[in-house]
C-alpha cells in the first residue's frame, strides 16, 4: 500500500479521536449511563407535561428524624433548571451554616469547622422553588371575579338601623358581625402579593398540610369563612385536612349547628372539642396531635387566605424541615371587613421585641435582603407574631412542642422562635404567602378557671421563656423592665433546661449577635434601675398615676392601690423615667406620657435624702399643685408638696 501524506494525516486524526474522545464515548454507551439518560428524559417530559397545570397529588414526604433537624432519608427531585442555581444554593447553604455555627465572640477555627461539618452531615436539603421570569408558576390559580357585598375585599357598612345590633355583636365577639354576615363565605380578596410571586415554580413533591384552627366562642361567619377560604385557596392535593379544635365554647351556634355544617366537606374538615377550657397554647398542641399531615399550619379562626398561599410555605419546609415558615399577614378591618395590606409599599418587615417582650416589627436589615436573588424570596426573622405559621409536624414535637407550662396565650411565639434558632433551626417570613387576619376591637371573653395567677398570665409565660432561653445578662434586661415580678414562682422548668443542654443549643448572645442584631439599635439594653415602684407623697395616701399610660395622658395623683400597673414607675441610672414601654416627660408645667427616645437616657433624678424628684434640664421639681394634679416648680426641700417616697411593690407577695 502506498503511504502518502494524506493517509498519514487520516491515521493521526484517528489516533487523536481514540485517545481523547474514546473514553467519553464508551462511558456514554454504557448501560448505566443509557438508563440514567432515559430516566432523566422521562422526568423532563413529565415536568413539561404539567408546566401550566396544577400538579397531581404528590406522594407525601415522610420524615424519620430521631433528633431535631435530622432527616434520615431525604427525597430529591431533579429539575432541568436546577443546575442553573447550584452556585446560588451552595452559597445560601454556606451562609446559613456559617451563621448557625458561629461561636460567641469568635471561637477556635478548628472547632467551628468540626461543628460545621457535623451539622452539614446531619442536615439534608431538598429541592427549591425556581423563579421563571414571565412564566406563570405551576400552582398559580385562576380566580374568577365575583360580585356582591365585600367581594374583592371591599368594605361593607352597616346602616343606622343596624347600629344597635352591630354594637352588641362587637361587644360579644370583638367584630361587627352584622357586616360580616352580609359577606359571602367564598368571597374573593385582592391580590396583595408582589408582582413577581406569580412566576415561581414550586417543587412537584411537597409535603401535605394540616391547617389547625383553634377557637373559643367565635362568631359564626368569621369562623366559617376561614374554613371556606383555606379550602378554596389551597391545592386540594396538598391540603390534607382542616383541624378545628373548640376550646370549650358555650355559644349555641358552635354546637350542633357547626357539627352539621362541616359535614358538607366530606371529611376534609375535622372537628374536635375540649372537655374543659385549656387556653390557646395547650389547645394548639392538642390540634397538632390530632393532625395527620406532614406539616402543621396554625391559623387564627378569623382569617382569609390569599391565592397560592400554601405552596410557598410547604416549599420552604420541603427544602429544610427545620424552617418555621411564616406568611405575611394582611389586615381585615374588624368593623367593615375591608381587606388591606398592613405594610403597603413600605418594604419587607420582620418580627423582633423590646426588653419587656412586647412584640414589635421592623424593616428587614439590608444585610438580610442582600442574601437573596429575588425581592420575593423568603428571609430570616428573629420571631413572629405567633398566630400564623407552618412547621414540619415531627420537628414540632422533636422540639417538645410548646412548653406545657405556658398558660392560655402570650409568649409562645418567643418560646418557639428562640428554641428553633438556638437549637439549629430557623424562622423565615415568606413574602409570596399572605393571609388576611381580622384584628379584634377588644378581647371579648375571659379565661374561666384558667389564669388564676397572682401576676398577669402573660408575664408568667414571659418569665418561663426568659429563665430557660436567656443568658443571665439578658435576663437582667427583662427584670429591669419588669422589676415587680422578679422572684415569682414559675413552676418546674427542669425538662426545658435539660432539653437545651442535651441538644447543645446555642446561647442567647449568639442569637442576638447573629439573628436579632437590630434589637440592639432599636431597643438598646436598659441601664439598671436607680429606683422603682410607686411614687407616694410623704404623709399621704396619694401616688403618681399615669392614668392608663397612653401617649398624651397627663400624669396625676390618685389613691395608692399598691398593685403596680399605672402607678409603677422606673427611674434608671441614666435619668430615664418610664412606665411600661412609655416615658414621662415635662410638658410646660405638667408631666405627660410620651414615646421614649431610642437612647435609654433622660433628664430626671431622685434624691433619696431630700426626697425631691428633679428635672435636671429645667432645674425644677415635681410638686403636688392641686387636688389630683402635679406640676413643675422651683425646687424647695422644705415644701411637703415636693416630698416623695418611692416604694417597691410586689402585689403577689
Amino acid at each position: 500500500m502506498r503511504v502518502t501524506i494524506k493517509l498519514l494525516a487520516k491515521l493521526l486524526a484517528a489516533v487523536v479521536i481514540l485517545v481523547f474522545v474514546g473514553p467519553f464515548l464508551f462511558d456514554f454507551l454504557s448501560p448505566k449511563h443509557s438508563k440514567a439518560l432515559r430516566d432523566r428524559q422521562q422526568r423532563q417530559k413529565q415536568h413539561y407535561k404539567h408546566e401550566d397545570t396544577v400538579l397531581q397529588h404528590p406522594k407525601p414526604i415522610h420524615f424519620n428524624g430521631e433528633k431535631p433537624g435530622f432527616r434520615a432519608a431525604d427525597e430529591h427531585e431533579d429539575h432541568h433548571e436546577a443546575k442553573l442555581q447550584d452556585i446560588h444554593e451552595m452559597n445560601e447553604s454556606d451562609e446559613k451554616e456559617k451563621a448557625l455555627n458561629a461561636e460567641e465572640g469568635g471561637g477556635h477555627p478548628q472547632n467551628d469547622k468540626s461543628k460545621h461539618e457535623a451539622h452539614m452531615a446531619a442536615k439534608k436539603y431538598g429541592p427549591k422553588a425556581v423563579f421563571k421570569s414571565g412564566v406563570i408558576g405551576n400552582y398559580e390559580p385562576q380566580i374568577k371575579a365575583k360580585y356582591g357585598p365585600g367581594q374583592n375585599g371591599e368594605a361593607v357598612y352597616t346602616s343606622m338601623a343596624e347600629k344597635a345590633v352591630a354594637d352588641r355583636s362587637v361587644a360579644e365577639f370583638g367584630f361587627n358581625m352584622v357586616a360580616s354576615d352580609k359577606i359571602s363565605m367564598d368571597r374573593t380578596i385582592p391580590d396583595s402579593r408582589m408582582a413577581e410571586c406569580k412566576y415561581w415554580t414550586y417543587p412537584e413533591k411537597l409535603p401535605t398540610a394540616s391547617v389547625i384552627l383553634v377557637f373559643h366562642n367565635e362568631g359564626w361567619s368569621t369562623l366559617v369563612r376561614t374554613v371556606h377560604s383555606v379550602i378554596n385557596m389551597s391545592p386540594h392535593q396538598l391540603l390534607k385536612e382542616v383541624v378545628m379544635v373548640d376550646d370549650f365554647s358555650d355559644k349555641v351556634h358552635l354546637k350542633d349547628q357547626l357539627a352539621k355544617y362541616v359535614e358538607r366537606f366530606n371529611g376534609k374538615v375535622k372537628l374536635y372539642r375540649n372537655k374543659e377550657r385549656e387556653g390557646l397554647i395547650r389547645t394548639r398542641s392538642l390540634g397538632a396531635e390530632y393532625a395527620t399531615g406532614d406539616v402543621i399550619i396554625f391559623l387564627d379562626a378569623h382569617c382569609e387566605c390569599q391565592r397560592n398561599w400554601l405552596p410557598p410555605l410547604l416549599s420552604r419546609i420541603a427544602y429544610d424541615r427545620t424552617i418555621m415558615a411564616v406568611p405575611i399577614v394582611d389586615g381585615i378591618d374588624w368593623n367593615n371587613f375591608n381587606y388591606h395590606s398592613v405594610y403597603g409599599n413600605q418594604g419587607h418587615h420582620r418580627g423582633i421585641f423590646e426588653w419587656g417582650f412586647l412584640y414589635k416589627e421592623s424593616r428587614v436589615p439590608d444585610k438580610e435582603l442582600r442574601k437573596r436573588e429575588h425581592p420575593s424570596e423568603p428571609y430570616w426573622a428573629p420571631t413572629h407574631a405567633g398566630g400564623l405559621f407552618a412547621m414540619d409536624k415531627k420537628y414540632f414535637f422533636e422540639l417538645g412542642a410548646y412548653d406545657p407550662g405556658l398558660q392560655i396565650w402570650g409568649g409562645e411565639n418567643f418560646e418557639l422562635s428562640f428554641k428553633i434558632w438556638q437549637c439549629g433551626g430557623s424562622v423565615e417570613w415568606v413574602p409570596c404567602s399572605r393571609v388576611g387576619h381580622v384584628y379584634r376591637n377588644h378581647m371579648p371573653y375571659g379565661f374561666g378557671k384558667l389564669g388564676h395567677t397572682r401576676i398577669p398570665v402573660i408575664l408568667l409565660n414571659y418569665m418561663r421563656v426568659v429563665e430557660v432561653w436567656l443568658d443571665d445578662e439578658f435576663k437582667e434586661y427583662f427584670y429591669t423592665r419588669e422589676p415587680t415580678i422578679r422572684g415569682y414562682p414559675i413552676g418546674d422548668i427542669t425538662k426545658q433546661l435539660e432539653f437545651k443542654k442535651a441538644h447543645n443549643c446555642k446561647s442567647f448572645k449568639w442569637f442576638m449577635d447573629n439573628i436579632a442584631y437590630e434589637v440592639y439599635d432599636k431597643f438598646p439594653p436598659p441601664p439598671p434601675n436607680k429606683v422603682w415602684g410607686e411614687v407616694k407623697q410623704s404623709n399621704s395616701q396619694y401616688c403618681w398615676d399615669t392614668m392608663g399610660g397612653q401617649v398624651g395622658r397627663t400624669v396625676g395623683l390618685s389613691g395608692c392601690h399598691h398593685l403596680g400597673g399605672n402607678q409603677l414607675l422606673r427611674l434608671n441610672t441614666k435619668g430615664q423615667l418610664a412606665v411600661g414601654e412609655r416615658c414621662v416627660q415635662a410638658t410646660g408645667n405638667s408631666m405627660t406620657i410620651n414615646f421614649c427616645d431610642v437612647a435609654p437616657t433622660g433628664p430626671w433624678d431622685y434624691d433619696l435624702h431630700s426626697r425631691l424628684f428633679k428635672h435636671t434640664r429645667l432645674n425644677k421639681c415635681v410638686q403636688h399643685t392641686g387636688q389630683f394634679t402635679l406640676g413643675m416648680e422651683p425646687c424647695n426641700a422644705a415644701l411637703p408638696a415636693q416630698q416623695w417616697e418611692i416604694n417597691e411593690v410586689r402585689s403577689w407577695t
